[in-house]
């Protein structure tokens, strides 16, 4: 399937087609590149969290998991200890999934643990692919690539947890790693 035009006459990805959260992701952060730990690694806690559940979903619960993990400042994360867990595990307004929860804090550590060397963020860009994505339809869309196969063993690696390569791929569009969006939609080539 291509682009659809929704009810705004605006071509967009098939699943933004109709208003709602994920039209507003999908036109306003989906594919844009972000600067800075907290921003990566609050994708990399939420693309974790995702895994088997929807995206509108954790969308929608959004603002909670910020408050809750403190605006995914790291350094507040990785102080956490189990009674945080046991606390999240109380929270109605987020995912409680008790892997998920411990491996954010696991994700915590490991980031603070990277400062050592080039941090977060540049550690996540330099497995950005070199090739430009120019997706028609859904059909030609992959769920997984050589680059976030890398990353996730990298990451592995480094101490982190949930960061298998399809998470990986998923954090990778997210991030404007490569251009996600599929040509004719009124976002493709709009962070080049």
């Amino acid at each position: 399937m291509g682009p659809v035009i929704g009810e705004d006459d605006v071509a967009r990805c098939p699943w933004a087609g109709g208003p709602g959260v994920m039209r507003d992701y999908h036109d306003t952060e989906w594919g844009e590149r972000v600067h800075g730990e907290s921003a990566y690694f609050e994708r990399l806690t939420l693309e974790a969290f995702q895994s088997g559940l929807s995206w509108a979903t954790i969308l929608t619960k959004r603002p909670a998991f910020r408050e809750v993990f403190h605006d995914f400042d790291a350094d507040a994360i990785a102080a956490f200890d189990e009674g945080d867990v046991e606390r999240l595990m109380q929270e109605p307004r987020i995912v409680r999934n008790r892997l998920k929860i411990e491996a954010t804090l696991t994700n915590a550590r490991a980031t603070v643990a990277l400062r050592d060397a080039e941090g977060l963020e540049d550690f996540v860009l330099s497995f950005a692919p070199d090739e430009p994505t120019q997706w028609h339809d859904t059909s030609e869309m992959v769920s997984i690539s050589p680059e976030s196969v890398a990353l996730s063993k990298a990451l592995k690696k480094r101490g982190f947890a949930f960061v298998g390569p399809t998470t990986m791929y998923a954090l990778m569009q997210a991030l404007g790693l490569f251009d996600p969006h599929l040509v004719g939609c009124f976002r493709h080539g709009a962070h080049a």
